[in-house]
């Protein structure tokens, strides 16, 4: 599976931080290798309107872990709204659980928060909730269970948090290893671009 994560990265020719502290290591695929899988990898292709979109899909996909069917519903809910439809992404992906204690710095990507919520290691208000898609909300108190806190996962979390600063839209308490949502998801500089994959979505 590793292996798979990192062709996928290299396939899409964008960081997506899907593999942990691999993910920002110089030996990473993608500095290793900065070109796609295969063959024919090295080769220039030019892409079609209809590629980059679907390029951008793939990105999103992979990215946050979903499947194109819940994508799909996503972005078709969007399009449904009066207001702006990316506001409305970015709230629906970004207040994922398993995002959401990745942005607190608490696991190193969004596939190990993904397992980590699913093991029930983490408490939102006070309540184990294991499940990674479950949307938190403004106000929400995002800790670790106090039987997971000594879990591998965690074990260097202190000294990772010394210099971490959440996004505008959590704050940390990095002495009781506590986050809070402070508002809906805002300002989030994504390594995809949406409107073209609202653009592939209109046409569907």
């Amino acid at each position: 599976m590793p292996r798979v994560l990192e062709k996928k990265e290299r396939s899409l020719g964008t960081q997506l931080s899907i593999r942990g502290e691999r993910s920002i290591s110089p030996k990473r695929a993608l500095v290793r290798k900065p070109y796609r899988p295969g063959q024919h990898g090295k080769r220039y292709q030019r892409m079609s309107e209809f590629g980059n979109q679907l390029k951008e899909k793939q990105k999103i996909k992979f990215s946050y872990g979903i499947s194109d069917k819940r994508l799909k519903k996503v972005f078709k809910d969007a399009a449904k709204k009066t207001d702006s439809a990316i506001d409305f992404i970015t709230e629906t992906l970004e207040s994922r659980l398993d995002n959401a204690v990745m942005r607190l710095g608490f696991v190193m990507s969004r596939s190990i928060g993904k397992q980590a919520v699913s093991h029930g290691y983490f408490l939102v208000n006070g309540k184990k909730v294991k499940t990674p898609s479950y949307h938190v909300r403004e106000g929400d108190i995002i800790t670790i269970k106090p039987s997971s806190q000594n879990n591998y996962v965690f074990s260097d979390l202190s000294e990772r948090l010394k210099n971490y600063e959440p996004p505008s839209w959590l704050s940390l308490d990095k002495n009781k290893i506590e986050g809070k949502v402070e508002s809906a998801p805002k300002d989030v500089d994504f390594p995809f671009d949406i409107n073209l994959v609202v653009d592939y979505y209109s046409k569907k």
